[in-house]
């Protein structure tokens, strides 16, 4: 009896907690009632009325499918890259001994702890010292610079819970570099990359304040929403393409806390 009361949540930690979700979620849904609305031009509450036109106008507008395929584009690349980098930096973060172990390690992360601005600042001033034109090559790399570090934080805690009596053993067996890549430490750090990619994928898509120093006279879809607020015709348009756009990055971010809630049941732990 007195277990089950000491693993009571209070109440009043409940009715916090259900306040910060709703505090953070209700804007969300107003962009999703919004979308539906049949007046264009102002924000009424309740809506006027409801309708699914804004859908086909959407669908129907050349302007966001330029800026959706740079986005999914631009992301998708990104993301290669990020799982490239990220997975070599974190087994040699993990898997040696080296001296500036630590501030390498510290180097990878910076950029996604740093604030966006300083990031997009600092690459749009290298890139102007390098008199390299801004490109969709430039957004690429202004993006994989943060999502390198979404996939290396999945990769090092997966490399640090996997033994390596695991790859010891696969080289004692004969198999070379890439055989114990391939049957040993893929199967054991698969899901953490696929959750690293998933993150990536959705952080590069809706990224807004690196793009914006990168990008030069294109747009992303994030940066064609920020320039529709500033200047709207179809405020309805703007609101559908933010739902697809909570929508894109929400899924992956979900599959993700699915594939690596498990992550402790790594094969051969042992004690």
């Amino acid at each position: 009896m007195r277990s089950d009361r000491q693993n009571r949540t209070p109440m009043g930690l409940k009715i916090a907690a259900a306040a910060g979700l709703a505090f953070l979620h209700l804007p969300l849904l107003l962009i999703f009632v919004y979308a539906f609305t049949t007046e264009d031009k102002s924000y009424q509450f309740p809506p006027p009325g409801l309708t699914l036109k804004w859908f086909a106008v959407t669908w129907n507008r050349p302007d966001v499918w330029d800026a959706l395929t740079l986005s999914v584009k631009v992301a998708s690349i990104s993301t290669v890259v990020a799982l490239v980098l990220g997975t070599l930096c974190a087994a040699a973060i993990s898997q040696t001994r080296f001296f500036g172990r630590e501030a390498i390690s510290l180097l990878v992360i910076l950029p996604i702890a740093l604030p966006g601005i300083i990031t997009g600042i600092s690459l749009r001033s290298a890139f102007n010292l390098a008199e390299i034109p801004f490109s969709f090559w430039t957004i690429v790399l202004g993006h994989a610079t943060f999502c390198v570090v979404v996939v290396y934080n999945n990769a090092v805690a997966r490399f640090r819970r996997m033994s390596g009596s695991l790859i010891e053993a696969s080289m004692d067996l004969g198999a070379d570099g890439f055989q114990t890549f391939r049957h040993v430490i893929l199967p054991n750090i698969g899901t953490a990359l696929l959750a690293g990619g998933m993150l990536a994928f959705a952080l590069s898509f809706d990224e807004v304040i690196v793009t914006t120093f990168t990008a030069g006279q294109q747009a992303t879809l994030p940066i064609w929403m920020l320039e529709e607020l500033v200047r709207p015709r179809q405020r309805p348009v703007t609101n559908v393409v933010a739902m697809v756009v909570v929508l894109v990055t929400f899924l992956p971010i979900l599959a993700a806390y699915y594939l690596t809630r498990d992550g402790d049941q790594i094969s051969g732990q042992g004690k």
